[in-house]
C-alpha cells in the first residue's frame, strides 16, 4: 500500500515539475541561506504514524545545502498482528515481546535539482544523509489474569508460551520504558524532496525515499518469529518549516 502511495507522490511531483512555468527557471529565485523543517513520517516499518522528523539545513553553494537531521521512529516487526482478548475485547499484539524506538542522527547534503521562482512552481532536491542510530528496545507489557485468581490482574512483559486466553489487553502507555536497553547502529537515507509552498518564508511539501537502519546485533521483537538487525524501509514525510 505504501509503495503505491510512494510511487503516486513521486509521479505527482514530477508532473508538477513538467507543468511548472518554463520561465520559472530563468526568473530570480527566492534566495535563502538556511531552513528548518519538521515532519510526520509514514513508512513500511511503522504504524499509522511512523514517527517524527526534524531537519536543519544551510546553504553551502547555490545548489547545495548542508543538513543536520533527527528522526524518532517506532519500528515494528513485519509479522506483528493485533488481536482482541477473548475476555475483555481489548486489543494486544500477539507474540510481541519488545518495542523498538529508533533515534537517528543524520548528516548529509541536499542537492537542488530544480529551483522554484517566488510563489510558483516546485523546488526539487536530491537528499542524501547518514549517521548513527540508537535503538531503544523497551519491553512490551500486557495485562493478564493473576495466577492466584480472585479476579486480580498483573502487568508483565509478554513471553513465549504465555496463555493467550489469560491476556486482557496491552499494558499502560510507556509501561516498562525504564527497563529499556540500547542498541547501537547506523542509518543511510536517499530521497527526493518536493517543496511546494507559495510563501517565501515558509516551507511545505513532502519527501519520499528509501532508508536502511542497521544495528550491531539482532533485535528480538517477536521471539517466535525471525528477527533482524537490518531494517530497510520506504518512507514518505509530510513536512512544514521556515527559511531565511
Amino acid at each position: 500500500m505504501l509503495a503505491r502511495i510512494f510511487t503516486c507522490l513521486i509521479a505527482a511531483g514530477l508532473v508538477a515539475l513538467v507543468v511548472s512555468p518554463v520561465h520559472a527557471q530563468t526568473q530570480d529565485s527566492y534566495e535563502y541561506q538556511s531552513e528548518f523543517t519538521w515532519g510526520i513520517n509514514k513508512n513500511t516499518s511503522g504504524g499509522l504514524i511512523g514517527g517524527f522528523v526534524f531537519k536543519k539545513a544551510r546553504k553551502l553553494t547555490d545548489r547545495q545545502l548542508e543538513t543536520f537531521g533527527l528522526e524518532i521512529m517506532n519500528v515494528k516487526h513485519p509479522q506483528e498482528r493485533k488481536v482482541n482478548s477473548t475476555t475483555t475485547g481489548n486489543f494486544f499484539i500477539l507474540g510481541k515481546s519488545n518495542y523498538l524506538y529508533a533515534i537517528r542522527l543524520q548528516y548529509g547534503r541536499d542537492l537542488i535539482l530544480f529551483k522554484k521562482a517566488p510563489q510558483q512552481g516546485v523546488e526539487i532536491k536530491a537528499v542524501f544523509a547518514a549517521g548513527p542510530s540508537i535503538g531503544v528496545v523497551a519491553p512490551y507489557y500486557v495485562e493478564r489474569a493473576s495466577d492466584s485468581g480472585y479476579g486480580f490482574t498483573i502487568h508483565e512483559q509478554y513471553k513465549p508460551g504465555m496463555d493467550v486466553i489469560s491476556i486482557y489487553g496491552t499494558g499502560r502507555l510507556f509501561e516498562g520504558i525504564g527497563d529499556s536497553k540500547l542498541k547501537l547502529g547506523g542509518n543511510l537515507k536517499a530521497a527526493l524532496n518536493f517543496e511546494l509552498g507559495t510563501n517565501k518564508n515558509q516551507v511545505t511539501g513532502f519527501e519520499a525515499g528509501f532508508l536502511v537502519d542497521a544495528y550491531t546485533s539482532e533485535i528480538i521483537l517477536v521471539p517466535e518469529a525471525r528477527n533482524y538487525s537490518v531494517y530497510p524501509t520506504l518512507f514518505i514525510t509530510l513536512f512544514y518549516g521556515a527559511r531565511k
